[in-house]
Order: structure tokens, then C-alpha cells, then sequence
């Protein structure tokens, strides 16, 4: 969700909110039938009421408005965005060393490159970017103070998932661990001598995982175990430098998402 977006949000909220209250409110009210009382059964002027107000063809009369104000958030997005391919994106593929694989309509990207023998995944979701935002409003229903110049602009957490295989042994390691204000705060490192059911997404491979010994915590393990898992990470590219990018991409395909979502929806309301 783009900065611009979230303030919006922030700031129109609280009066749709009341808004919603107010009408559903109103509806109650309106949606208690008043008969006429000229011995007409209810159920036959419930039917000329409602045969009334519909409109042919499954329309309803809330539909042109609805299509006016995707229409009017579908043009703000697309003069609050740029067309062209954001500068830190052509640094990144510049670099030639992690390819990304985005699909679009979903909210999970991948990040693939080789190191020596291995094939190392790196797969995070823009999912948490929306959730966070969430969190953050309700915070500040209740702290409306001015966030401090300093703090950095993608301090939201985003959770990773690193898979790591060999084509000269069986078995993968994988890595669960959060970025977060450029850096990465590792939670567990687990070992699957089976690769295919370390890696594969399938419901069917996560419900075999569940039943396994994922490793231990990681910051439970001795400190120079640490260190050199750290050393490991770092030298294969997961590093300060991927962890600023995973939040920037984050950001800018969740917008790419919305927008998408906005015309999608505006086409199907107009049909």
C-alpha cells in the first residue's frame, strides 16, 4: 500500500465508518415494510415493492455510483504512480544476480538465483504489507502524534521464507526469517533430507511438514553458531541490500495490485 494511499485511509476511515454505522441504522428502519391497509397480504406487496425498485437485467441502482468512484480512485492512483519501471528496480535487475518471478493477480513473489551447486528461493508476500497498515491505523485511532522524520519509511515487517538445494546431494534447508528495516532477524533454520518436500507449496507437502522436527530456535543456538550462519547468509546474497529491496518491491507491486484490482472490479460493476 503506497504511503499517499495509507494516509488517505487513515484520514477518511473513521467517517466512512460512522457512515456505514449510520446507514445500517437508516436500513433497519427502511427495510420494516409498511402495507397499505386494504386487506392486500403481505407477501403480495412485498413482491410489487421489490419488482419495482429492481432494475432490468440483475442492475441495481447503487451500480453507476459504485463505477463513478472506482473510476475516480482508478484515475488518482494512476497520476499518484509512475508508468515507468522505478529506478531501484533497474539497480536490482542491473545487478544480475537474483531473478524475480512475479505473476500477476498473486500475492506472493519469488526471488531465484544459483550459487556454485545450490539453488537458493527466496519467497515473501505482499500480504503482510496490508496487514501491517491495518495494524498501524488502529494505532493511530488512538496516537494521532507525528512519526519522527527519522524513523524509516519501510520499518514493517515482511516474512521470508529461503529455501536452499544442492545438485550434488539430496535434502534442503530452509530458512524462515523477517525483514525488517533492513535487515534479516532469522527465526528457525530447518533441514529436510527429502528436497521435494522441503520446497514443494502443496497443501499435501505442508501437512507432512507439520509433523517433522523444524530445528531450533535459532537465537537459542550458541552465539558462534550464529555468527557463521550469518556468515553463510551473507555470503550468498542475503544481505542489507536485499533486505531494503524485499519491502521497496513489496510496496510497489501491492500498488501495481490494487490498480489492477480497481479495473477489474470497475469492468465487471459496468457490465
Amino acid at each position: 500500500m503506497s504511503a499517499i494511499r495509507a494516509l488517505r485511509h487513515i484520514s477518511l476511515s473513521s467517517s466512512r465508518a460512522f457512515a456505514v454505522r449510520s446507514g445500517a441504522r437508516a436500513f433497519s428502519r427502511a427495510a420494516m415494510p409498511v402495507f397499505a391497509s386494504r386487506g392486500v397480504p403481505a407477501s403480495m406487496s412485498a413482491a410489487r415493492t421489490f419488482s419495482a425498485s429492481a432494475r432490468a437485467c440483475g442492475e441495481g441502482a447503487s451500480d453507476v455510483t459504485l463505477a463513478q468512484k472506482l473510476s475516480e480512485e482508478l484515475q488518482y492512483e494512476k497520476e499518484a504512480s509512475t508508468t515507468t519501471e522505478p529506478e531501484f528496480l533497474k539497480v536490482f535487475k542491473a545487478q544480475s544476480v537474483w531473478e524475480i518471478e512475479d505473476t500477476a493477480g498473486n500475492d506472493e513473489i519469488a526471488l531465484t538465483r544459483k550459487f556454485g551447486n545450490e539453488t537458493i528461493r527466496l519467497m515473501f508476500s505482499i500480504a503482510d504489507i496490508q496487514n501491517e497498515h491495518e495494524t498501524e491505523f488502529e494505532e493511530n485511532e488512538e496516537n494521532e502524534e507525528t512519526a519522527d522524520e527519522e524513523e524509516p519509511i519501510h520499518s514493517y515487517p515482511i516474512r521470508c521464507s529461503f529455501s536452499v538445494t544442492k545438485s550434488t546431494t539430496e535434502g534442503a534447508l530452509t530458512i524462515d526469517a523477517m525483514c525488517q528495516e533492513g535487515a534479516f532477524i532469522v527465526d528457525n533454520i530447518s533441514f529436510y533430507t527429502d528436497a521435494k518436500l522441503g520446497t514443494d507449496l502443496t497443501a499435501e507437502a505442508d501437512w507432512k511438514r507439520r509433523g517433522l522436527y523444524i530445528g531450533p530456535q535459532f537465537d537459542t543456538l550458541d552465539v558462534a553458531v550464529q555468527e557463521e550462519f550469518e556468515k553463510f547468509l551473507q555470503e550468498r546474497g542475503i544481505n542489507e541490500s536485499l533486505a531494503l529491496f524485499i519491502p521497496e518491491y513489496a510496496e510497489y507491486k501491492e500498488q501495481k495490485e490494487y490498480v489492477s484490482w480497481l479495473k477489474n472490479v470497475k469492468t465487471f460493476v459496468e457490465a
